[in-house]
């Protein structure tokens, strides 16, 4: 299991790298905190309860931060 988020460290740091390629600087910065984060907890060799209940925890926050994003800060039609 803890080679799972040594994976998941690889792709955070791969869209990391795109989005500063891409001028995105805070959404790179953002990813790079998620791979540093990724990549500590991949080597803790904790159980795989734990890494399931880290998981679990990480969806939890990313999914009540960005549903308060949409619903709050986030300007519809920005794009245009």
């Amino acid at each position: 299991m803890d080679r799972v988020f040594r994976m998941l460290s690889f792709w955070t740091g791969i869209f990391a790298v795109m989005f500063y390629v891409g001028h995105m600087e805070a959404m790179a910065y953002l990813f790079l905190a998620q791979t540093i984060f990724f990549l500590g907890i991949g080597f803790l060799k904790l159980s795989e309860r734990m890494y399931i209940y880290l998981f679990a925890a990480y969806c939890t926050v990313f999914f009540v931060g960005f549903t308060f994003y949409s619903n709050f800060i986030l300007v519809p039609g920005f794009g245009h």
